[in-house]
């Protein structure tokens, strides 16, 4: 029976700049997704009868609703496959702190499956499979740190400073129906090009001040992270929150920053990584 165990890393927005509403519903973006070496790790066993199981991980979220199952059941559907899986995952990464653990997780099971169940299927297969389950899955199928835009399935591949980040958690979750319905929420209508993005002097997250107006809990956190010694840029959130990240450019200063956290939040330290572990 093939087995095989993926690491499924987290990830960062440098900016999010949301650039229009589309007709659907959703809306036009422009963001640099940035890889991190914080990963869940998930694992993975074939199964003869179609079966898709989650073993182990995610007890708080009902099957039917982990996109680890539902990316499976997807892929499964796609290609009638005939075999299934039992799945566990060791969860690291936050939920619902912008920090895309969901669709990485998402997309990691696809590839995963792609191998154990001999798909033989390309990346741009994998990718429209993801972009069903959500926007943010394909960047983790293509797996490296990338300008993206339209709802964030345009990719381009960049090779980006591989600085040490202090990402913080304020411990809340805030839904993104929640901020792209929100009064608050900004747009910057520019729009920029990926050679635009070294020179950009305002690397700010538009879903901030929405987010800020739900969890205030941010602004402080990005407070403190600006009160650091020896790091790189403004503080910023990430995603539609709630988490919040600066870089620095020595691991040791992360780590002395993340030391001086209060007691009330979760940080950890990680380093830019530019092609997924996955």
């Amino acid at each position: 029976m093939a087995e095989a165990s993926y690491f499924s890393p987290a990830k960062i927005n440098l900016f999010l700049h949301i650039t229009s509403k589309r007709a659907d519903g959703y809306h036009n973006l422009q963001t640099v997704f940035q890889l991190l070496d914080f990963c869940d790790e998930i694992s993975f066993s074939a199964r003869q009868d179609r079966q898709i199981n989650r073993i182990k991980g995610n007890e708080d979220i009902p099957a039917e609703d982990d996109l680890l199952i539902k990316s499976a059941r997807a892929l499964q559907k796609y290609s009638n496959s005939s075999l299934g899986v039992d799945i566990s995952i060791d969860k690291k990464i936050p939920t619902g702190g912008g920090l895309g653990g969901g669709s990485s997780n998402a997309a990691t099971v696809l590839l995963a499956l792609n191998e154990l169940w001999q798909l033989n299927l390309d990346q741009q297969t994998l990718a429209d499979i993801g972009l069903t389950l959500g926007a943010d899955v394909p960047v983790f199928v293509f797996g490296r740190s990338a300008w993206a835009q339209g709802i964030g399935e345009i990719l381009e591949p960049m090779d980006l400073p591989q600085y040490y980040y202090l990402v913080v958690s304020i411990n809340k979750h805030i839904s993104t129906a929640e901020i792209f319905s929100h009064k608050a929420l900004t747009m910057t209508p520019v729009q920029r090009k990926i050679a635009d993005f070294s020179r950009l002097s305002d690397l700010h997250n538009d879903c901030l001040d929405a987010a800020i107006s739900l969890q205030n809990e941010i602004k402080q956190a990005l407070k403190h992270l600006d009160s650091t010694a020896n790091h790189l840029h403004n503080a910023r959130m990430t995603g539609t929150g709630c988490c919040v990240f600066v870089a620095f450019e020595k691991e040791k200063d992360a780590l002395v920053a993340k030391k001086q956290l209060p007691e009330q939040w979760f940080g950890f330290v990680a380093q830019a990584i530019n092609t997924s572990p996955a």
